[in-house]
């Protein structure tokens, strides 16, 4: 029998889900120590001032819902070259043991959903080069191409405030 789960936009009361799976994600990419999220970051960023967006799933249904087995986490970007704006996948969670249930393809008929009603160009997100599994379902399942002309580049908070010495 086939497990029945839904994926809803996330509202406030879901924070410490939320914080529960970035934890759980950060576990799983080997950097628990990295989680620095806290309800109340989440709480402001996330619904007080909105600069990302999460959608959740669960088992159940939406009347009788279970327990949460996933996050996406998004937000948009522009490009300047499609003149359009974008949709960056920041984290995608599914918990191990609801893995190969369609939880995946399911965020990403979501996700495309959303980027559509927002006339983005593009989905993007990074996958971690060890995460094989992942890399393949992108790639054979969803015909997702990798950017490897692209190399990530990122200044954390001592790095944003040494750029104060640029002025």
């Amino acid at each position: 029998m086939a497990t029945v789960f839904h994926i809803r936009q996330a509202t406030p009361e879901d924070v410490n889900t939320i914080l529960q799976l970035i934890v759980d994600l950060a576990t799983y990419e080997k950097e628990p120590e990295s989680a620095k999220a806290t309800p109340e970051l989440l709480r402001k960023n996330l619904f007080e001032t909105p600069f990302a967006h999460a959608l959740l799933a669960f088992t159940g249904t939406v009347e009788t819902p279970g327990e949460p087995i996933g996050l996406a986490l998004y937000f948009f970007n522009y490009s300047t070259w499609t003149g359009r704006p974008g949709l960056y996948l920041e984290d995608l969670y599914v918990k191990p043991e609801h893995r190969s249930l369609g939880v995946g393809k399911a965020f990403f008929g979501q996700l495309g959903k959303v980027a559509q009603s927002k006339n983005c160009a593009r989905l993007d997100w990074s996958v971690l080069k060890w995460n094989e599994p992942s890399i393949n379902f992108y790639e054979k399942r969803l015909g997702a191409k990798p950017m490897s002309e692209w190399m990530g580049m990122r200044l954390e908070e001592e790095g944003i405030d040494n750029l104060k010495k640029l002025l």
